[in-house]
């Protein structure tokens, strides 16, 4: 498992409940651009459409800008493929609990793309604040201990 894409800002602005691993469905010269490591999950999150799970806001860029078709949008939403349990048991948690669906990480496995979501409920401004402070403090404590 190589590692191509991670999405810090998830775990900074969620609280991951849950991880699930799902396939990408991708073009040909997508493939290509993700391996390359043209891929961005800031901002990317998953909606549910016709019982199915889609990947929206994803953004790939093209890996030869000049040989990719014409009109290519680069954050089309892209399928992402699970099993229909595991599909229908997110879709009642992000209606009942109000969870959400967040991209965590972009890795290449067998030769294939696959996608690690978590299961999210997002987090406070004061959540987030105290996290801050603490990574702060921590950073004091090591710098001290180092002189």
């Amino acid at each position: 498992m190589s590692l191509i894409v991670e999405n810090s800002k998830a775990y900074f602005n969620y609280e991951i409940l849950e991880k699930y691993e799902a396939g990408v469905e991708l073009k040909g010269y997508e493939v290509k651009a993700v391996k390359a490591g043209r891929a961005h999950l800031a901002g990317a999150f998953a909606t549910v459409k016709d019982n199915q799970i889609w990947l929206t806001n994803a953004d790939i860029q093209p890996y030869q800008p000049k040989n990719t078709p014409a009109g290519y949008d680069h954050t089309r939403p892209r399928r992402l493929l699970l099993n229909r349990k595991e599909i229908n048991y997110l879709i009642s948690k992000m209606k009942s609990d109000k969870l959400t669906i967040v991209p965590l990480k972009l890795y290449n496995k067998g030769g294939r793309i696959k996608i690690e979501l978590g299961l999210a409920r997002g987090k406070k401004q004061y959540e987030k604040r105290e996290k801050i402070k603490k990574r702060e403090v921590q950073r004091e404590i090591r710098r001290t201990l180092k002189s």
